[in-house]
């Protein structure tokens, strides 16, 4: 996953991209939650590749592992 995901302050504002891409992990994890299949995400990003998307999953997953708290701002 390391040399997958790059984050770069002077790309996509600092969010975590793909590596040698602009398409951040969010674009994709977003894909995937409305239901598209990682074979849909292939054929619409045909640069990547496979573990690119199980790179952005376990992205996802290790931040989630993070502890965390939900506030409303006022």
């Amino acid at each position: 996953m390391a040399t997958r995901i790059n984050i770069n302050p002077d790309i996509c504002n600092g969010r975590p991209i793909i590596a040698n891409t602009r398409i951040p992990v969010q674009t994709i994890m977003e894909f995937l939650g409305a239901g598209d299949s990682i074979e849909e995400v292939l054929e619409e990003y045909p640069n990547l590749k496979r573990e690119d998307i199980y790179a952005c999953i376990q992205f996802a997953a290790k931040l989630m592992a993070n502890h965390y708290e939900v506030r409303k701002i006022a």
